[in-house]
Formats: C-alpha cells, sequence, structure tokens
C-alpha cells in the first residue's frame, strides 16, 4: 500500500471522531507514535495527517501538552445584524444569556457624542453576557435612546435579546460596524471568563430607524472561540 492511501486514512479515522463528536473540543487525541503503530506506518506518514487537520481548524498543538480537537469558533455575519440566539440554536448550540445591569443613565460625553444627543440626557443601558453551550461568547453593553424604545427597561431580556425586541419595535433602516482587536480590561474578561493576555474582537455599533439614531452598542468577543465574517457581491 503506498503512503498516500495510509496517510488519508489516518486522516479519515481522525475526522470521523472529531465530526461525530465522539471527541469532543479539548480531548487529546492519540499521540502521533501511537498513530503510527496503530496504521503501521512512519510517524511522519502519521504527522502529514494531523498536520492538515491542524491547518483545517480542527485540530490544535500545544507544545509540550500534545494535539487537541479545536473548539469550533462562532461565527457572526459582519455586514448585516443577526439575533445571537439564532444563530447558536441554528449552529445546534444551546442558547442563553444573563442580565448584568438594565438602568437608566446620564449620557457621558462618548455616549452622548456616539447617540447624537446632549452631555446628561437620559438614556436606557443594558450589559448582558450571551452564552453558547454554558460557554460566554459575547458581552453586550447597549445604550438605547428611550424617545423611540419607550418600554426598553420594561423587557425581559432573558427571553429575548435586546437586538430582537428593537427590530421588532424599530424597523432598522441602517447599521455602522467598526471593528478593533483589543485586550480586555479586566472587568470585561472577568465577565468573559478570559485570560488578560487573550485578545478580544470589538465590535462598534450603531443603529438607525427612519433615519433616527436608536441605539449604539459595544459587543465585546473572545478572540480565541469568536470570528467575524463578511460576504459581498461584486
Amino acid at each position: 500500500m503506498s503512503q498516500s492511501p495510509r496517510y488519508l486514512a489516518i486522516k479519515q479515522y481522525l475526522k470521523e471522531h472529531i465530526q461525530s463528536r465522539q471527541w469532543m473540543p479539548g480531548y487529546r487525541i492519540p499521540t502521533e507514535v501511537a498513530l503510527s503503530e496503530q496504521f503501521n506506518v512512519s510517524r511522519m506518514t502519521a504527522n502529514k495527517a494531523v498536520k492538515e487537520l491542524v491547518a483545517e481548524g480542527l485540530l490544535q498543538r500545544t507544545p509540550r501538552r500534545g494535539t487537541f480537537v479545536c473548539h469550533k469558533k462562532a461565527e457572526s455575519p459582519l455586514m448585516t445584524i443577526s439575533n445571537i440566539a439564532t444563530e447558536v440554536t441554528e449552529r445546534g448550540h444551546h442558547y442563553s444569556s444573563r442580565v448584568i445591569s438594565q438602568q437608566k443613565v446620564s449620557a457621558t460625553d462618548d455616549t452622548a457624542l456616539r447617540l447624537g444627543v446632549r452631555h446628561g440626557t437620559a438614556l436606557y443601558f443594558t450589559q448582558i453576557v450571551h452564552f453558547q453551550d454554558d460557554a460566554p461568547i459575547q458581552l453586550e453593553e447597549r445604550w438605547v435612546n428611550p424617545d423611540y424604545a419607550p418600554e426598553y427597561l420594561n423587557q425581559d431580556f432573558t427571553q429575548q435579546t435586546p437586538n430582537e425586541y428593537l427590530v421588532q419595535t424599530c424597523p432598522l433602516s441602517d447599521i455602522e460596524h467598526t471593528v478593533e482587536a483589543i485586550l480586555p480590561p479586566k472587568r470585561i474578561s472577568t465577565l468573559l471568563k478570559m485570560s488578560n493576555s487573550t485578545p478580544c474582537l470589538l465590535l462598534n455599533r450603531r443603529t438607525w430607524s427612519n433615519k433616527n439614531l436608536i441605539s449604539t452598542a459595544l459587543l465585546y468577543h473572545p478572540g480565541d472561540k469568536y470570528k467575524l465574517s463578511s460576504r459581498n457581491a461584486l
């Protein structure tokens, strides 16, 4: 038997165990030595199979610890606004949320500029952690102009997301997104259960309805668990 079919057999064996979820994210796969003995091939052949699965994002090597099944990154479209609860359930996972804060606040210089109101204007504020299978994947901090969503603070945001409520109440006409990578401050890393040294994706979002600026939001995501995507027709 040639080397190519043997290497492909190892690759398929590993892939089947990952995709069938026999090996869950975080599982340490057999060593290359063990794989080479199991399939009666050289270690170089086993290494080729493992290396390709690392390149495909299914496996991750950790120095001195071994090779592990990757935690697949959650993904959101960048050019549209979608409901994070729907995204999670459509990926086949369980969605939940925890409301940290839901209150009336006064606009700071920054939030006043973001929402186009005067400093000190009364705004509605929510801070919510969104979970996928009990793992936090987004911290949402949102400021809403009460003139356009007067019942915002009366909602149960464990039953529906702010995005879902606002889309129903104030049909979207325009959105603005900017994305940056940051090292999260301690309050953010604590809520997202991530290390201060792990990069964080920060999505700055503003939304309009009938040309009225409705809300501004800061959406923080663990950089090692989340990605944003965009696809445009040319």
